[in-house]
This record gives structure tokens, C-alpha cells and sequence, in this order.
């Protein structure tokens, strides 16, 4: 019988991301592309690259894969290509094609397993109206799946994480927890109903979201990943030129998740850099209870849009943009 899935990885989905903190010199050393087509670049931290081809349309160009989260192959391809896919609905554009990313023990797994990875991955991205066009393999004995990812949006339609004013609410779309919950599967810690709310959250594509978003009138948009609540927030106000206040009673968790982490038994590695990192630009609240703080801190996989508002928008309002320093978070 196969070894699960998570065993063999040394992380789970986003939390074995490089941490923001290491990533953050490296890529301020690389050079902007000069192309004037070259609309987002990665100096502001965006979601994802844009190109313009013409007046009237966009290429909008991501690419996202992991270690496995979960050990079911199906949900794992299922939860890796709606994470790809969240990246262009978090730049306000359409999923057109993805390419397959596979890194796969072959000998170990067998093929019964990867094909039901790839199923996975094929449904979320057909669900999202596109198209898997192709892929690339290589044998590795830690497994890692994931899509690159094609869109299209109109120029003047694209929402980046630059443009938040003061005063807009911050509305997150899903729950947080996913990062704790794959840490608890790998220690024995999580039973079949947490596992299975994780996955029904992890699973949810951000189209709906993205529209909301759109109908909101929202001037800048993200999607929340492996950085952590605190993270993104973080990255979304600096490249605003703003600070940014959250409100930690409002942020929602998967059901299960805050009981986990009244102690440090499913904290995963990548919220523990998460949490270091944010220390440089956070400042808590006394009151602020220590589940909470960690939860802000989560390395969450595949989860919702943040987006900034001017007004209503379904889903959970957990702060606002304010005047100050810029890509500072006061925790309260």
C-alpha cells in the first residue's frame, strides 16, 4: 500500500512557500521589465503578471504549486488548482487555460495516484470555465502539483493590490485555518469532519468572490494564501501607500481551527515564519487572545479574497485601510 500523501511532504500546500520576509530582498534586486506592454511586474507583490496585447485585452499570467495538504489525491489536485486559478480572480480577470505542474515519486505512488491528482486538477479548472492544454512532469520523490495559469481581463479592468484608499473596509471572503488543519493531519490531530470542512473550503473557487468584488466597487484586490491574513494585508497596504487596522474578533476560522490552536500542537512552520515576519510591521493589542494571533497568522491554502471597499460586500469585514506608514497593521 502507498505511503499517504502528506507523509512524504516536508511542508503542506502554501505553508512550504518560501518565507515573505527571505523572498523580499531577492526579488527587490531583480529588474523591472521595461516592456511598456508589461503592465504588473512583480515590484508591488500582485497576484499575478499583465501584459497588454491590444487596447481592448490583457494577459494575465500566474503559476502556483505545492506539497500535498490533504491526503486524498483527488481533493489535493482539486484544492492546488483552485489555489492556481485564485490568482487571476484575484487581478478581476477570467481563467482562459492552465498548464499541469507535476513533481511525482512514480515508483513510490504508483500511477493510480497521480492520475487521480490530475482529475482533480482538471475538474476545478473546467468548473472554472478553462481549459488544461498541456503540462510538464519530473520524478521527485516529494510530491508537488499545481497550475500555471492563463487569463485574459480589459486593460482598464484590473484590480491589483495597489489601489485601497483610506477608509475602505477590508472584506475577506473565507475562513481561515487551512495551514493548521494540514498540520493536525500530519500529527494525527484532525478528524474526518474538520479534514472535510477544510477541503469544502479550500475547494470553493473564487469566481463568485471576484465578481462580488467587481460589483463592490473595490479599488484593490488580493487573494489570502500562505503569507498569512497579516501578510497580504501587509503586502495590499504598502503597495497602497497606506496603513491598515484589524479588527482580530472578526476574522472567521474553519470550525475546529481556533480550539487547535489554543496550543502550539498544529502550528504549522510556514505561520511560525508568518508570525516572525509580521512582528516587523504589527502592532497587538493586549487584549488580543494568543489563538487569535496565530490565526491571523495562518499559512492558509487556497483561501479567499481580500478585497478593499468603499462600501458593502459579502463576506467578513476584519479591518479597514487608514492613514500612516505604509504596509504597517495595527491587531486590535
Amino acid at each position: 500500500m502507498p505511503p499517504a500523501l502528506t507523509s512524504l511532504s516536508h511542508g503542506a500546500g502554501c505553508g512550504c512557500k518560501l518565507s515573505a520576509a527571505d523572498l523580499r530582498p531577492i526579488v527587490a534586486g531583480l529588474p523591472r521589465p521595461t516592456d511598456p506592454r508589461v503592465l504588473i511586474a512583480a515590484d508591488t507583490a500582485d497576484d499575478a503578471g499583465v501584459v497588454r496585447l491590444t487596447d481592448e485585452l490583457a494577459l494575465v499570467q500566474t503559476v502556483d504549486f505545492f506539497t500535498p495538504i490533504v491526503d486524498d489525491p483527488y481533493a489535493f489536485g482539486r484544492i492546488a488548482a483552485t489555489n492556481a486559478l485564485s490568482d487571476v480572480y484575484a487581478m478581476g480577470a477570467t481563467p482562459v487555460a492552465a498548464l499541469n505542474l507535476v513533481a511525482y515519486p512514480l515508483e513510490t505512488l504508483g500511477p493510480e495516484i497521480l492520475a487521480a491528482i490530475l482529475r482533480g486538477g482538471l475538474d476545478a479548472v473546467e468548473a472554472a470555465g478553462a481549459s488544461v492544454v498541456g503540462g510538464h512532469s519530473i520524478d521527485d520523490p516529494e510530491p508537488k502539483y499545481g497550475l500555471a495559469v492563463t487569463g485574459t481581463v480589459h486593460p482598464d479592468a484590473i484590480l491589483t493590490n495597489a489601489g485601497g484608499r483610506a477608509g475602505d473596509a477590508l472584506v475577506l471572503t473565507k475562513p481561515l485555518g487551512a495551514g493548521t488543519v494540514a498540520t493536525a493531519i500530519k500529527r494525527g490531530l484532525a478528524d474526518d469532519a474538520l479534514v472535510e470542512r477544510a477541503i469544502a473550503v479550500m475547494t470553493t473557487l473564487n469566481d463568485r468572490a471576484a465578481a462580488a468584488a467587481r460589483e463592490a466597487g473595490a479599488h484593490a484586490l488580493t487573494d489570502v494564501t500562505g503569507f498569512g491574513l497579516l501578510g497580504h494585508v501587509h503586502e495590499l497596504a504598502a503597495a497602497s501607500g497606506l496603513a491598515a487596522e484589524i479588527d482580530a474578533a472578526a476574522v472567521p476560522a474553519i470550525d475546529g481551527v481556533l480550539d487547535l490552536l489554543a496550543t502550539e500542537d498544529a502550528l504549522a512552520g510556514g505561520s511560525r515564519r508568518n508570525r516572525a515576519d509580521a512582528e516587523s510591521f504589527t502592532t497587538w493589542a493586549d487584549a488580543v487572545p494568543e489563538p487569535q494571533r496565530r490565526l491571523v497568522c495562518d499559512a492558509m491554502t487556497s483561501g479567499g479574497l481580500l478585497a478593499a471597499v468603499p462600501g458593502e460586500m459579502e463576506g467578513w469585514v476584519v479591518g479597514r485601510l487608514v492613514a500612516g506608514e505604509p504596509g504597517a497593521i495595527s491587531v486590535r
